[in-house]
């Protein structure tokens, strides 16, 4: 009986670290996606796509850390963000996008962990390992939206064009948001060893 609690506490236990991870996730998310809209502004190239879009380094950097919980965050996120933000009134619509939006990183993120021997706890993560796992999820997740956008019949998307500059726009976010993590933790460093 007390292996039966024992099992019932740790799996209590991973639902709420869970649950946890799916907020953070959801939340992050959303707040960079609207300082992008707000810094980005002039770079909007057509619905749902950016020269340059940072949080497409957030989703991926969420899924790889999170896996599974980090992708159903951004899901929902996204999924509110487009009904209520204009991409579409109709429900459907913004749920595949924002199922779109969660899941392509993650399944960049399988793909990469079983074809690129990418270790589970990113241990063996470099530079070059991140800019294919970049560059998979980038292809991956416009492909995904330009093709869901044009099922759908959204008006102005689902052309080459729209695919093009989605990918770029994921790839160039992606790497300026990790340089711009990486530059952040080097001055943090620098402003330690200062301090000592």
């Amino acid at each position: 009986m007390s292996k039966f609690f024992s099992t019932l506490t740790q799996l209590t236990t991973l639902i709420r670290i869970g649950l946890i991870n799916v907020g953070i996730s959801a939340s992050a998310y959303a707040l960079l996606f609207y300082i992008n809209s707000w810094i980005t502004s002039e770079l909007v190239f057509g619905l749902g796509v950016n020269w340059i879009y940072l949080p497409a380094g957030l989703r991926l950097f969420l899924t790889l850390i999170f896996g599974l919980p980090g992708a159903i965050g951004i899901a929902v996120a996204s999924t509110f963000i487009s009904y209520f933000g204009g991409l579409s009134s109709d429900l459907i619509i913004c749920t595949g996008t924002g199922i779109i939006s969660g899941f392509a990183p993650y399944l960049a993120r399988i793909f990469v962990f079983s074809n690129v021997k990418l270790e589970s706890d990113l241990s063996n993560m470099n530079l070059q390992k991140l800019l294919l796992c970049i560059l998979i999820y980038a292809l991956m997740s416009a492909g995904l939206h330009q093709y869901w956008y044009a099922t759908v019949g959204l008006e102005n998307t689902g052309s080459m064009n729209h695919f093009a500059v989605m990918a770029i726009g994921d790839v160039m976010g992606s790497i300026l948001l990790i340089a711009l993590i990486k530059s952040s933790l080097d001055l943090i460093k620098r402003f330690k060893r200062i301090d000592c």
